[in-house]
């Protein structure tokens, strides 16, 4: 899977979590998940959850650490799914 896909699954994922869904339509990579989605730490773990699920990889707890935004998941699911 290329990034470009990738980045486009993130954003779907995400639309479920952020209170305007809206706000995807413009995201970049540098777009932060908790400041500019308004995704609540909770609901993170949540997004990495299915971040797994959906692409079939499992993210240690220092990586989803890492992640803030969407172009940090983005890079990880890269590096996982290689």
């Amino acid at each position: 899977m290329d990034e470009k896909k990738i980045f486009q699954e993130m954003c779907n994922i995400l639309k479920l979590y952020t209170k305007n869904p809206e706000l995807l339509d413009t995201a970049t990579k540098e777009t932060h998940i908790l400041n500019d989605l308004k995704v609540n730490s909770a609901r993170l773990v949540d997004v990495v959850i299915k971040c797994e699920d959906v692409f079939g990889i499992s993210i240690d707890d220092d990586e989803a650490d890492k992640i803030r935004t969407i172009g940090d998941a983005v890079e990880i699911i890269l590096k996982k799914a290689a």
